[in-house]
């Protein structure tokens, strides 16, 4: 169950991949998705290949609860693929845990995802799949691939069966995706038209690595190659280089990477259109003191995404940066408070302050979003009580004011704080004497690579496609329920019955 006290965004999940290298590659995979783990902490999992019999590992929990000595013994192979988890279509059950596993005709195939496709009950509907026949976009994916190869080759099942089954299927996606996808011989890495999520891939001395983002290779010893272009598959083989496919029609391909990755999923050692992220959040926080200086005594950030940002105010204003608050590092993601006193605590279990540094200080806050407020309203009432004399809050993403319908875990506006308050009312709910939301154009300049294409739609309300009107986690588990429609036909009393909800190019700004 989501913390109703963690008011950080949340992302689908992170993929890594390998083939070849001599190496072990269930430790190496282990590895990558340690270095993955922030993007998902529900459920983890690994398939591994010896070229003839596919073995698939997975449960609830982090890497480390998941996988040890024990059970990454009987994994042997020389290609694999991984998966860490954070649920955004199928509820967060062991069945929807990754990879999901197929086995097709003489073929097995296992699949992990990263992203939100937004067609998905369209796609059930139209293969005949009665409602709870799959729970999840890339169980649903993993059937449409298992359909084509059964039906393609029953009799006589060709090593190309689940290539030609990509090709065929991955056209018919829509929203955002990418897939690691291995057989018993190879990995397939990819991403959609627009690139919304990121994919990269690596070398290290004869295997080939493939990674949600880059610091997944430098922990296993890999080094960069490049980032898998926007409606690229990349086929790995052991003892071969890596070669291209291009299954989508060049009028599709618009690079459109989540903006937000480089304002808190990716880490900061994370490179992305070849730009630092790290030196893209100092860069954000030295904007924000252009946008919106302050007379302050210290400036602190919010660990952890806050603080590289808050390096960066403090270096352009020449207010001392300083700590204020101390994290710890050890809770679980979920806290369940039997009491209101209880849940007042529960930031505090996460938070502490550092009095000697706030009390009678002015204080800067820097942090990267406020999406429910839940988080910011206690910290500052933490902040107040350990003597602060002014908290002022600097945010290095504009506001959040509208849903996102490709991984991040925020589909309905009333969630949104800045759907229901304009900055002012915000203001006032969290209780600081001024804030300040970085705005879009300074966000893209921040990145060093606003020209390469960004999806910015939460903030905006321009969707690079067209998206649908409803779309929760449990839409394929609900049935009937789980209406969808294109952005220009919603359903009366939908919850994002809003004039805005259109193909990109008639979007509205929100008023």
């Amino acid at each position: 169950m989501r913390d109703p006290f963690d008011d950080s965004p949340k992302e689908a999940c992170g993929v890594f991949g390998i083939v070849g290298g001599g190496d072990p590659v269930a430790h190496l995979t282990y590895l990558g998705l340690y270095a993955l783990q922030h993007r998902g902490q529900e459920s983890a999992g690994m398939a591994v290949s010896d070229g003839e019999s596919l073995t698939v590992f997975r449960n609830m929990g982090l890497v480390s609860n998941v996988f040890d000595d024990r059970t990454l013994a009987p994994l042997v192979g020389h290609l694999a693929i991984g998966h860490t988890r954070y649920s955004t279509t199928g509820s967060s059950t062991w069945g929807n845990a990754q990879p999901v596993y197929r086995s097709a005709g003489a073929h097995q195939f296992a699949l992990g995802h990263n992203g939100n496709l937004t067609n998905t009950a369209k796609l059930a509907a139209d293969h005949g799949m009665l409602p709870g026949t799959v729970a999840s976009d890339s169980d649903l994916v993993a059937e449409l691939l298992s359909d084509h190869m059964l039906k393609a080759d029953v009799d006589e099942p060709g090593p190309e069966a689940l290539e030609a089954a990509l090709l065929e299927v991955l056209p018919r996606l829509d929203g955002a995706f990418s897939f690691v996808v291995m057989d018993t011989e190879r990995v397939y890495g990819m991403r959609d038209p627009n690139g919304l999520r990121p994919l990269c891939l690596g070398r290290k001395g004869d295997a080939w690595v493939l990674a949600s983002e880059s610091p997944a290779l430098d922990t296993v010893g890999a080094t960069m190659v490049r980032e898998v272009e926007a409606g690229e598959v990349v086929v790995l083989e052991a003892g071969r280089e890596p070669r291209s496919l291009h299954p989508f029609p060049p009028e599709r391909i618009d690079p459109r990477l989540c903006l937000f990755e480089f304002v808190y999923f990716a880490r900061p050692d994370t490179r992305l259109y070849g730009q630092s992220v790290h030196h893209a959040r100092v860069r954000q926080g030295e904007a924000l003191w252009e946008q919106a200086p302050v007379e302050a005594d210290m400036v602190m950030g919010v660990p952890e995404s806050g603080v590289p940002a808050a390096e960066g105010y403090a270096r352009a204003s020449g207010i001392p940066f300083g700590q204020g608050l101390v994290k710890n590092r050890y809770i679980g993601r979920t806290f369940i408070a039997p009491s209101q006193e209880m849940r007042a605590l529960a930031v505090r279990m996460k938070f502490n302050p550092l009095r000697d540094n706030i009390e009678g200080r002015r204080i800067v806050v820097v942090d990267d979003s406020v999406v429910r407020g839940t988080t910011q309203h206690q910290l500052v009432r933490m902040l107040r009580e350990a003597g602060a004399l002014e908290v002022h809050l600097r945010l290095t993403s504009p506001p959040v004011r509208w849903p996102c319908f490709f991984g991040m875990d925020f589909g309905d506006t009333k969630e949104l704080l800045a759907a229901r308050l304009d900055v002012d009312g915000i203001q006032r709910y969290l209780g600081v004497d001024s804030l300040a939301y970085i705005d879009v154009e300074r966000l893209l300049d921040s990145t060093g690579a606003r020209e390469a294409g960004f999806c910015d739609a939460c903030f905006t309300g321009h969707y690079p496609i067209e998206v649908p009107v409803t779309v929760g986690k449990d839409i394929l588990e609900e049935g009937a329920s789980g209406r969808i429609e294109g952005a220009n036909g919603a359903a009366a009393g939908s919850v994002l019955d809003q004039p805005s909800l259109l193909p990109a190019d008639d979007a509205r700004t929100a008023t």
